[in-house]
C-alpha cells in the first residue's frame, strides 16, 4: 500500500513540487512519476466533474499529463502552485473537449441538413407538369369535338357516363364508344404504352 502524498508546497515529508516540476522540465522521468502520483487524483477528478464521461475523462487526463511533461519548463511559481497550474491545464483541456464535441455535433447536424436530398426539385417538377399539361391540351385538340366533350365532362368535371350522355343528349352506348375511342387516341398521341 502506498503512502498518501501531500500536494502542498512542501509540507513535512511531502514532495517539493516546484523543484520536481523543474526537473520534469529537464526531462527527469522519475520526477514526473512523483508529480503524477501527487496530482493524478485531483486532475482526473476535475476532468471527470467537467466532462461527466469516464472514457472521455481518461482521454483528456492523458492529454493533460502529456502537456505537463512537454510544458513543465514553462511553469512559473509566481503564478501559482504546481497543482493549480496542472488543474488549470486540466480545466482548459476539459472545456476544449466539450467545445470540440459540441462543434462536431453542430457540424454533423449542418452536414446532415445539407446532405438531406430533397424529395423533388420543385422548379423541375413544375416545368415538367406544365409540359405534360400542354402536351395533353395538344392531344385533346386532335380529338373530334364529341370525343373531347365526352372526356372533358367525364374526367375533368367528374360526371358519370350516364350524366355525360344526358349532358350531350346522346345514348349511353354512344358516349361509352366516344370515350373509349377518345382515350385510345389520347394514349397514342401521348405515347403511353398500354
Amino acid at each position: 500500500m502506498t503512502e498518501a502524498i501531500s500536494i502542498g508546497p512542501n509540507p513535512a515529508g511531502g514532495p517539493d513540487l516546484p523543484t520536481l516540476i523543474s526537473q520534469v522540465g529537464a526531462g527527469d522521468q522519475e520526477a514526473f512519476a512523483t508529480v503524477y502520483d501527487a496530482g493524478c487524483h485531483a486532475v482526473f477528478g476535475l476532468i471527470l466533474k467537467v466532462l461527466r464521461d469516464h472514457a472521455q475523462a481518461e482521454e483528456v487526463a492523458q492529454e493533460v499529463w502529456v502537456e505537463v511533461w512537454r510544458t513543465a519548463g514553462r511553469y512559473r511559481p509566481e503564478r501559482g502552485s504546481v497543482l493549480n497550474w496542472m488543474l488549470t491545464l486540466a480545466h482548459r483541456r476539459s472545456v476544449d473537449r466539450i467545445r470540440a464535441v459540441e462543434s462536431a455535433a453542430a457540424r454533423d447536424h449542418r452536414a446532415a441538413l445539407l446532405d438531406r436530398a430533397r424529395e423533388f426539385d420543385e422548379v423541375s417538377e413544375q416545368v415538367q407538369a406544365e409540359q405534360e399539361r400542354e402536351e395533353l391540351r395538344r392531344c385533346l385538340r386532335s380529338l373530334t369535338e364529341i370525343q373531347r366533350q365526352s372526356i372533358t365532362l367525364a374526367y375533368y368535371q367528374g360526371l358519370t357516363y350516364k350524366e355525360v350522355a344526358e349532358e350531350l343528349s346522346a345514348p349511353l352506348g354512344t358516349i361509352k364508344t366516344r370515350l373509349r375511342d377518345g382515350l385510345i387516341r389520347l394514349r397514342d398521341c401521348l405515347g403511353v404504352t398500354a
